[in-house]
């Protein structure tokens, strides 16, 4: 049976979410996990999203083969118990065969966390702390610059296909928690850091939406390659497309997960 699910964890202690030579991953948690499930045979799994080290999820999905004997709300129950305390699946729901949630995924929402206020320890672990003052209705009015279809090799690492669709860059402030949203088709490595970034330099002061323009349509790295730390980083949700267009055989599927 092929399976998907959503998927939470707190990526501080992670290289990210593949698997790599060295280091904790969210993939390799996963699988080490399966393989308890599967007689010590590897199942691979794949998410929606390959976050970097440090990024957080609420809401990435992964998707796997399983062919052992357990139910599937046995083998829900066994995985989460079995993984780490900063990782945790959801209910599983079975997918048709070649179900695979990086290519088939509609859109992505990341949320970028900032404390604009005091130190804070505690919020400071998942949200990037700035002492000073941000302006955030420039933030907002800049923000329309990349909403749309362009070419964002200017805000992310180099890829044959760098035509990426944003739908909404949403700025909100909540006393001292600001929140920028970005949701978009699919993303470049570290572009929603690099849009982050320059969108703090406008809410500093340091830089307009004309700047912002410029930088898009520029030919390097905008503004030097600068990007925000990972650790206020956030995939809170990914969705696919219509009921019955995302391979669910289950009568419960949420499309919007």
């Amino acid at each position: 049976m092929r399976y998907r699910a959503r998927l939470e964890y707190d990526g501080t202690g992670f290289r990210g979410f593949q698997v790599q030579l060295e280091g904790r991953t969210v993939q390799g948690e996963l699988e080490s996990a399966l393989s308890r499930l599967s007689g010590g045979v590897r199942v691979r799994v794949v998410g929606a999203g390959r976050t970097d080290a440090g990024v957080h999820a609420a809401g990435q999905v992964i998707a796997f083969t399983y062919a052992g004997p357990l139910s599937k709300e046995r083998l829900q129950r066994s995985l989460d118990g079995l993984l780490p305390a900063d990782v945790a699946v959801g209910p599983l729901q079975r997918v048709r065969p070649d179900f695979q949630p990086r290519r088939e995924a509609r859109t992505r929402e990341y949320r970028y966390t900032i404390w604009n206020g005091p130190r804070s320890p505690l919020r400071e672990r998942h949200a990037l702390g700035v002492r000073e003052a941000l302006d955030t209705e420039a933030m907002i009015g800049a923000a329309e610059v990349l909403v749309g279809r362009h070419d964002f090799s200017a805000f992310g690492g180099w890829h044959r296909q760098p035509i990426r669709t944003l739908h909404r860059v949403g700025i909100r402030r909540t006393g001292r928690t600001i929140t920028i949203d970005v949701v978009g088709d699919a993303f470049l490595r570290q572009m929603v850091r690099s849009i982050v970034a320059a969108l703090l330099r406008i809410g500093r002061g340091e830089a307009t939406a004309e700047d912002l323009s410029a930088a898009l349509r520029s030919d390097g790295r905008a503004f030097a390659g600068s990007i925000a730390p990972p650790h206020g980083l956030s995939l809170r949700r990914v969705t696919f497309g219509r009921v019955g267009d995302d391979g669910t055989e289950d009568d419960d599927d949420d499309e919007d997960i």
